[in-house]
């Protein structure tokens, strides 16, 4: 288990981190969300034991963040922002290299560095220096030397940054196949990636906690969630029909797209599609929205943001 207790990190006068307390479960995959200068980087050096809290504590697997630090590294692997790697090694002597200073040594070093190659697709670079790769081979071989040492603990930040699509779905498919017995800290402003990998998502803002929830709570929170929205050859007509619905409580039209938003509890898309043979419209879109995530990024981040400068 990982558990924050008031975790705070100053630079003179400004707070980067400001009380955080949270703690982390074996299954669990935690999405850090915020915007730019929020404090999730500064955070995970300080759960990595990067950096030393200015006030408060962490224990990871039961060694705290103060005291053992040496024993709570073992049990981590740790992508931090940017990737420093050694760009005059070869990949397979970089892995070589963080394999050794984890301690594995002959076939287990050799075992363990084979795996990690493969698992990330790197044996076709395994000869190039790291300086000559490009930043997706250069971000997953920052990715290799975190899990190489299969840890019980894995902090990521920003693990997708710079793949392509291809890249990112495996990735994304690795961590997930890791998920089941390992604590997992994903940092990311990807908000797709909250959706597709992650149990439990924090938003912070200026170093605090604004909601801890599962990205399906999220979703639910936005205005959009269980509205339908829809593309019509007649939008004026359609959008004055629709907002007598009695499952209606408010039509939105910008230009040929309508977002019709439900009553409470009500059957909006039965009542919409009903709608649409009624009136025989011609429609070339129609959509049941679950919620949209960026739209709850930007209200909850953009509230604090409101009350940080009153």
């Amino acid at each position: 288990m990982i558990e924050a207790k008031s975790l705070t990190k100053q630079y003179g006068d400004f707070t980067a981190v400001d009380g955080l307390s949270f703690t982390v479960n074996e299954g669990e995959v935690l999405g850090f969300l915020g915007p730019n200068g929020a404090g999730k980087s500064t955070t995970m050096k300080m759960l990595s034991g990067f950096l030393t809290p200015s006030s408060g504590t962490a224990s990871i697997q039961g060694h705290d963040l103060t005291g053992d630090t040496l024993a709570l590294r073992r049990c981590i692997g740790y992508l931090p922002e940017g990737a420093p790697l050694y760009g005059e090694m070869t990949v397979r002597q970089f892995l070589q290299f963080v394999a050794r200073a984890r301690s594995l040594s002959g076939s287990d070093a050799k075992r363990s560095v084979a795996q990690t190659m493969q698992r990330l697709n790197l044996e076709p670079v395994s000869s190039q220096t790291i300086e000559t790769l490009s930043k997706g081979y250069k971000r997953r071989v920052g990715l290799a030397q975190a899990i190489l040492h299969d840890p019980q603990v894995l902090i990521l930040d920003e693990p997708t940054d710079g793949l392509d699509p291809n890249q990112k779905h495996e990735v994304r498919r690795l961590i997930r196949g890791m998920a089941e017995d390992k604590i997992i800290i994903i940092s990311t402003h990807i908000l797709e990636e909250v959706e597709a990998l992650c149990s439990r998502a924090m938003i912070i803002a200026e170093g605090r906690l604004l909601v801890d929830d599962t990205p399906r709570g999220l979703v639910r929170r936005s205005r959009y969630h269980n509205a339908i929205t829809l593309v019509v050859d007649h939008p004026q007509q359609a959008a004055s029909a629709l907002s007598e619905l009695p499952e209606t409580a408010r039509v939105e039209l910008k230009e040929h797209e309508l977002t019709v938003f439900p009553q409470p509890d009500a059957d909006l898309l039965a009542a919409v599609t009903g709608a649409v043979d009624m009136h025989r419209w011609t429609v070339s879109e129609l959509r049941w929205e679950s919620g949209r995530l960026d739209e709850v990024f930007r209200e909850i981040t953009g509230r604090a943001q409101q009350r940080g400068t009153v």
